[in-house]
């Protein structure tokens, strides 16, 4: 196994993607960028940490330690958009969700560099994910839950202030609408805003794995960072971003992702 990637097999049938919360880049390639901390600024922050507990529910973890800077290993490996018509990053990404350029000119990754890099980071990954899910298959449905988080505030990307879950299946492609209901109920419970498939439906791998026909359920959670951390409502900035995770602050939301991920694990074995 290599050392970037993280492997932590349960017996559940439910298995975790992180493909965001990673933050090392190759000094070779950080070299080449125009600021370490725009380098990392748009990583899922801390949500291997807020999701830690699942461990201990059974679930399969699965994480990439590479920034997303680096390869994003939740886009489309051809490069194909995946919301077309709306501004995103690409499998290897040049530019800040707030458009500021990653590399210095002429820097960026050619095609021979981009292919590389699928070799040695994408699809080890996803390699690691399918054979997860094989394990559990085995076993009967399984669920691949793919979790993420994001400033509250992106104009570049959406309008206004994102609700604070963002449930995706790609407008019920990709798993049962029994599961997207029971994991809708879960957030509305906690009294917060909640939207299925809104601006964010679910990336690649939601897209690619979710075969609800052949027993693969996967569903996005996409969280708005002011769930669980300080979340600036205007520009950033290294001063204050990102916020440090402090457990006080999280754990309500903690609490609010054990019933999401308890939801989750009922439905499989309800399909076994």
């Amino acid at each position: 196994m290599q050392d970037w990637l993280t492997v932590h097999e349960g017996s559940a049938p439910l298995v975790i993607g992180l493909p965001h919360t990673g933050t090392d880049i190759p000094a070779a390639i950080e070299a080449r960028m125009t600021s370490s901390w725009l380098a990392r600024k748009d990583a899922d922050w801390w949500v291997d940490r807020l999701y830690d507990f699942a461990i201990d529910m059974g679930a399969t973890l699965v994480r990439t330690g590479v920034s997303r800077s680096v390869i994003d290993v939740n886009r489309d490996p051809s490069g194909v958009s995946l919301y077309p018509g709306m501004t995103t990053t690409g499998l290897c990404p040049t530019e800040t969700f707030d458009g500021e350029p990653l590399y210095r000119a002429g820097q960026e990754p050619d095609a021979a560099e981009i292919g590389e890099r699928r070799t040695v980071w994408f699809d080890p990954y996803h390699a690691a994910l399918q054979d997860q899910l094989d394990r559990l298959r085995s076993r009967g449905p399984v669920v691949l839950y793919d979790a993420h988080s994001i400033r509250s505030v992106v104009p570049r990307l959406f309008q206004g202030e994102l609700p604070q879950f963002n449930i995706g299946d790609n407008d019920g492609v990709t798993c049962a609408g029994d599961l997207t209901q029971a994991v809708e109920k879960a957030c509305a419970i906690s009294g917060d805003s909640v939207v299925v498939n809104g601006r964010f439906k679910g990336g690649w791998t939601t897209r690619h794995y979710g075969r609800p026909e052949m027993g693969v359920h996967a569903i996005q959670m996409e969280l708005a960072d002011r769930g669980y951390i300080l979340d600036p409502a205007g520009p950033v900035s290294s001063d204050n971003w990102p916020s440090p995770y402090q457990p006080d602050r999280a754990e309500p939301m903690r609490d609010h992702l054990r019933r999401v991920l308890t939801a989750c694990i009922a439905f499989a074995e309800s399909q076994r």
